[in-house]
């Protein structure tokens, strides 16, 4: 089933080639989410729910039945973000041979790569859904003043034994907001080396940045799949929607869900 309806449309293959093209490289240039977490997937299109398991939980017997207890179903929803392409440029592509220019494509893409940021950090509220900074039960630490002295590899190295302490091994990473990463660049008086520095080597080079996070955020995460994962049904690809005064009308789409097994895995610092 063409549920994209690219074989209808008007859109050479050619064209549609270098569309994915530049959806695609445009998200891996702004995706953090993914450059930490676990992929799961992709499952396909038409996977809509997958099982969401509270590890702590083991199955449960009674009367010759045998169902597993803290298991619970989430719907995967769709991320979506609309562009345009205008018919004279296409036009003027096709006759005097000339690169469509596809600056609408790499902006909606990168819309759509941000709402999966936002999603797997924050999650939404209005559907149910928690994220890695809303998500109930984790581990909130206080935040020191970063602009000072060695608070952020202090309160980083307390994480970390929050992790040795509860036993959870494995690939550890620090996402921040812009304004904390900034903070991070300050030399050490006498070492020559920057906070962001000594926290690379403390984290293997595990620090990344995202403007989803707004101002003044920080969360370290154990990242493995043991303890979280993100699931993909569909990645992100484009639909064609329509033609509507001659333009020509898309969709990106992908439906992803962030699985949080273990809570002790998510540190916020606050």
């Amino acid at each position: 089933m063409d549920y994209l309806s690219r074989d209808g449309s008007p859109i050479a293959s050619e064209l549609w080639d270098k569309i994915d093209d530049a959806v695609v490289s445009m998200a891996r240039q702004t995706l953090v989410g993914r450059r930490f977490l676990e992929i799961y997937g992709p499952l396909g299109a038409g996977i809509q729910s997958i099982n969401v398991d509270d590890l702590s939980e083991l199955e449960e017997t009674g009367d010759g039945l045998v169902k597993i207890k803290g298991r619970r179903y989430e719907h995967i929803p769709l991320i979506t973000q609309d562009f345009s392409l205008l018919w004279r440029d296409l036009e003027a592509s096709e006759q005097m041979g000339l690169p469509v220019d596809l600056s609408a494509v790499m902006e909606a893409a990168a819309k759509c790569a941000k709402k999966e940021d936002k999603f797997i950090f924050f999650g939404n509220e209005e559907m149910g859904y928690k994220g890695l900074l809303t998500e109930d039960s984790i581990t909130r630490l206080p935040k020191g003043d970063w602009n000072e002295g060695e608070n952020p590899f202090r309160d980083v190295s307390k994480g970390l034994a929050v992790f040795v302490g509860e036993d959870l091994v494995g690939r550890k990473a620090l996402i921040v907001s812009p304004d904390v990463f900034v903070q991070l660049q300050r030399i050490q008086p006498g070492t020559g080396i920057t906070e962001h520095d000594r926290l690379q080597k403390l984290l293997n080079g595990n620090i990344f940045t995202t403007p989803v996070l707004g101002t003044n955020n920080a969360v370290l995460v154990c990242a493995e799949k043991q303890y979280m994962d993100l699931v993909i049904g569909q990645d992100m690809i484009t639909a064609y929607l329509e033609t509507r005064d001659l333009n020509h009308y898309f969709r990106i789409m992908e439906s992803v869900l962030l699985r949080i097994k273990n809570k002790k895995a998510v540190i916020v610092f606050e």
